[in-house]
């Protein structure tokens, strides 16, 4: 069955690599059908990749290899929660590792410029927490870091 929602993403002609990447890198993850051009177009050949289907963390998505025209931006992300310290640099180590780069609060971008939050629950918890002042030690401790240390969340959020 096909999903009523899918999130389609433009590349500029590696869609298929992204796939492989996230496939390979997130649970839940895989790559699906490969569609190629019935014909030419603005940015490809008849028979070059144009489509792929892939699933990151359970959510559906297509990869459009569009061309050059459009670039990701960080007004879009895809936010992982994750459950301790290895799994949150298992993969936020994996995206900067492979031509990415890190950013601020658990943000970091991929080589092909789409932007992910690697975010542990521990740190969602702790600026959800019903005590205002705890909120706000969590949050303030976030804000100093690149990727998200759990300890420091933990001990920022004991006191």
């Amino acid at each position: 069955m096909v999903s009523k929602n899918t999130i389609c993403l433009w590349y500029d002609h590696d869609a298929e690599d992204a796939a492989k990447f996230y496939a390979a890198t997130f649970p839940d993850s895989k790559v699906g059908a490969v569609h190629h051009a019935p014909a030419d177009y603005p940015s490809g050949k008849k028979g070059d990749v144009l489509t792929v289907e892939f699933t990151v963390a359970g959510i559906p998505c297509i990869g459009l290899n569009g061309g050059p025209e459009f670039k990701h931006s960080e007004a879009f992300s895809f936010q992982i929660a994750t459950d301790d310290q290895a799994e949150t640099d298992r993969l936020y180590d994996a995206i900067v590792k492979n031509g990415g780069q890190e950013s601020m609060c658990g943000w970091c971008k991929d080589k092909w410029g789409l932007s992910w939050q690697i975010t542990p629950r521990a740190l969602t918890d702790g600026i959800a927490d019903p005590d205002p002042a705890v909120a706000k030690r969590v949050f303030e401790a976030m804000m100093e870091m690149k990727k998200i240390d759990v300890a420091a969340i933990v001990k920022a959020r004991r006191g």
